[in-house]
């Protein structure tokens, strides 16, 4: 292992980082890494060498193989392909760099676990890239929340993609974001899951049960409008995020009225609503602060190995519950619900 690693949490010196896997988000990362004044971006690398060629002149950084790389990071994001995480991390954490890995944590709960292991045993920081936690309206929502009785949480998560040939599946690539905020939110692991799909695997909701609480979460590819929304039922208010716009409205006293107009019985519903304040800005930046910060000080991340564990485990059970039974096989049929 190198031993070329920052050990004084005290010192000001940036954060020599870089990035592995510069595709669209792995970009994004780089232009944040070269924006912080806390952060020395001192390379990219892309298995497409053109690609990480365009991304470090981008940046003003290099273009590096793997090795040299590592040797000269403290801290890396790994934005490759899921299918590579668990391969790319150890070997990141085997030579001793602190590493933010893009959601999910990697392909399977038992590949997540060793990673997670190999990290604490290497006294590293690694860090889940659920970057709705760092949005500022959920920041906000995570603030009030203590001091709400909830009753049930439901996260919509839809809209065409992007890229309109993707067949990535919802559960896996939208829906754990919201099962991440979810469990965050409520400070719980699920009791049960039941969930349903179609579209072959582009269309996927699930109802999760959470102690007192359940949380209804849906995603969505071929919903023609982008929406990104949470709503919290309390039973002191009903609290609306809107992940997009990062807003946050709390409804209060609500309660109804029954008014006469010349004779003609009309229906009025009434209620409070506050807008709380919030401190608008990009999530990503707010991520990467919160990682480098964590590097510096040696402290716990704000998205643990566990946490992505335990997010992961979710989407994974709930996929194969959104499959559905399958009636054409001779195997037993496959459940819609389990407990947890």
């Amino acid at each position: 292992m190198s031993t070329n690693r920052r050990t004084d949490a005290t010192t000001e010196e940036p954060i020599r980082a870089g990035v592995i896997g510069v595709g669209a988000m792995g970009e994004n990362h780089a232009r944040v890494y070269d924006e912080l004044p806390t952060v020395d971006l001192v390379g990219v690398t892309d298995r497409d060498d053109e690609i990480a060629d365009r991304v470090a002149d981008a940046f003003d950084t290099e273009s590096l193989p793997l090795e040299t790389l590592l040797e000269r990071c403290e801290a890396v994001t790994v934005a490759v392909p899921t299918a590579a995480h668990a391969d790319v991390v150890s070997t990141c954490l085997e030579a001793g760099v602190h590493v933010l890995v893009e959601k999910p944590i990697a392909e399977t709960v038992d590949q997540g676990e060793r990673l997670a292991e190999q990290a604490r045993e290497a006294g590293r920081v690694l860090q889940v890239g659920h970057i709705e936690r760092f949005n500022p309206a959920v920041q906000a929502v995570d603030a009030l929340i203590d001091d709400l009785d909830v009753i049930a949480i439901e996260a919509q998560r839809l809209g065409p993609p992007i890229d309109r040939t993707t067949t990535d599946n919802v559960s896996f690539d939208l829906m754990v974001h919201d099962v991440d905020v979810v469990g965050s939110l409520l400070g719980e692991r699920p009791r049960s899951v039941a969930a349903m799909g179609t579209e072959n695997g582009q269309y996927a909701t699930a109802t999760i049960e959470y102690g007192d609480a359940v949380a209804t979460v849906t995603a969505s590819r071929v919903t023609q409008k982008k929406v990104r929304k949470l709503t919290v039922t309390a039973r002191e208010c009903l609290v609306e995020v809107d992940y997009l716009e990062q807003s946050v409205l709390i409804h209060r006293d609500s309660y109804p009225t029954y008014l006469s107009d010349d004779g003609q019985p009309r229906y009025r519903h009434e209620s409070v609503v506050e807008r709380p304040r919030v401190d608008t800005g990009e999530p990503l930046r707010n991520e990467l602060e919160s990682f480098v910060e964590a590097v510096r000080t040696g402290s716990e991340p704000t998205v643990t190995a566990e946490d992505g564990i335990r997010a992961l485990e979710t989407v994974q059970l709930i996929d194969r519950l959104a499959m559905g039974p399958n009636e054409d096989s001779d195997d037993p049929p496959r459940e819609r619900e389990v407990e947890v």
